[in-house]
């Protein structure tokens, strides 16, 4: 059967599914940028860890009292509310070991993960045996099952997001105080240790709200990778908040729609060998994914932009110092393109790029006899990195106390950064010096024959 994507939220068996990982990770998303923000992102595994002792508490509870089917919408409520209550006692012995026992952070983050996962294994052992029907439930909330979701989920989870949602909003001048400046956010009078319960029993929220779906393994990662991915695009705490919402739920979306296309394709194409995606690990990777896109690509932070920039200035820093080297020759001198590869030890290819971009914006010319030349506009602009290195050398040498021998380097440094307004504050600080510390003339803007 052929779906459109639309047919995702309409449609009887898939409805459920997708609305469901939609809500769940939106919930997810939001409260995982608080903790990316204060930096415990490693408290998402932990708890998601100490929340599975929960779920075989739940289904042990089930079994004994047979009171529900495996099928049961009730059971699904019960297994999230003691895995709750277990998250909950994660986190209390974690906050416990780190006051009272002065056991560091990360020691007691890793102690709770490990040991109530042990503890979580060891119990379902027991249920595999004594209550197989159940065991299934196990299963579910270990890796996740998003597929096997019904309509009664959709609710669950659209509650607990809304609970999410309400809280962050009333809270978030407190929260936006309490996560940059916590000293501050307390000598303000705010009640911190509070506002700090309330975090984590939304972490503990965000951990239930996530394990059916993608499972205790991978739950971390959808606290952490929307929250990471839109960092890269805002500074602001409320559009970090609305990103990170976003990410999650497109997140929810795909990877509910990948599962599904990509697994009958691989059925049609390879009949025999019943290869699956699974929902959950596929949303993880789809948030993966959107994570990495973002690391590299951002308009500001990301990688390959910052790499971007910093060839673009350095292309930039050669196109200055070769007119640099062309003004100290003299107005009317030109230089054949060999000249001027040994002169600034540039080799010919890379040289070629560079005379280019230098005619194309009117700073050099090239003559009948392939020689380059300075046209006026170059002049002009030679002149003003000329009058920057100098004006930074007589700062250099007059008020940090820099020898002559020693400004040169630093001026060769600052001449590419100094801004318009950087120069007039030295202008007004140096009284318009005219010389440098070599003696040198020091050019101004309207004149081009100081050489």
């Amino acid at each position: 059967m052929e779906l459109h994507p639309f047919d995702y939220f309409t449609d009887p068996v898939f409805r459920a599914p997708t609305i469901g990982c939609m809500l769940m990770c939106l919930g997810a998303a939001l409260i995982g940028v608080l903790v990316f923000l204060r930096k415990q992102s490693l408290i998402g595994e932990a708890l998601s860890h100490a929340a599975y002792p929960g779920v075989i508490f739940g289904v042990l509870v089930a079994g004994e009292f047979s009171i529900f089917s495996p099928d049961d919408s009730a059971l699904t409520l019960l297994i999230l509310s003691c895995a709750f209550i277990t998250a909950l006692l994660g986190l209390w012995v974690i906050r416990w070991l780190e006051k009272t026992m002065g056991v560091a952070s990360d020691a007691a983050l890793c102690f709770v993960l490990s040991g109530f996962f042990g503890i979580g294994l060891t119990f379902a052992s027991e249920v595999q045996f004594a209550y197989t029907p159940l065991y299934k439930q196990v299963v579910n909330y270990l890796y996740g099952q998003a597929a096997t979701m019904t309509d009664i989920h959709i609710l669950i989870y659209g509650i607990l997001a809304s609970v999410i949602i309400i809280v962050i909003f009333s809270l978030f001048k407190e929260l936006k105080v309490l996560t940059f400046d916590s000293k501050y956010a307390k000598s303000l009078g705010m009640p911190v240790h509070w506002i700090d319960s309330v975090i984590f029993i939304l972490v503990a929220l965000a951990i239930i709200i996530g394990i059916r779906s993608v499972g205790v393994v991978l739950m971390s990662a959808m606290l952490i990778a929307p929250a990471a991915a839109a960092r890269q695009f805002t500074n602001h705490l409320s559009t970090l908040f609305v990103l990170a919402g976003f990410f999650g739920i497109v997140s929810g979306y795909l990877g509910n729609f990948f599962s599904v296309e990509w697994t009958s394709s691989l059925a049609a194409a390879y009949p025999s060998a019943h290869i699956i995606l699974p929902t959950g690990p596929m949303i993880v990777i789809v948030a993966s994914f959107i994570c990495v896109c973002s690391l590299f690509f951002a308009p500001k932070r990301g990688l390959f932009i910052r790499l971007g920039r910093a060839a673009s200035f350095r292309y930039s820093c050669l196109c200055e110092n070769i007119l640099k080297h062309l003004w100290r020759k003299g107005q009317t001198a030109s230089v054949t393109i060999q000249q001027l590869s040994q002169e600034q030890t540039l080799p010919l290819a890379y040289l070629w790029p560079i005379l280019f971009r230098m005619i194309h914006k009117g700073w050099v010319k090239k003559t009948k006899q392939n020689r380059y030349q300075l046209t006026p506009q170059g002049q002009l602009k030679a002149t003003k990195i000329i009058r920057l290195h100098r004006l930074w050398e007589v700062y250099l040498a007059s008020h940090l106390g820099f020898r002559t021998e020693q400004v040169h380097r630093n001026a060769e440094e600052m001449e590419h950064i100094i801004t318009p307004e950087l120069e007039k504050e030295l202008i007004l600080l140096l009284k318009n010096p005219t010389h440098d510390p070599h003696h040198q003339p020091i050019p101004s803007t309207e004149r081009h024959d100081a050489f």
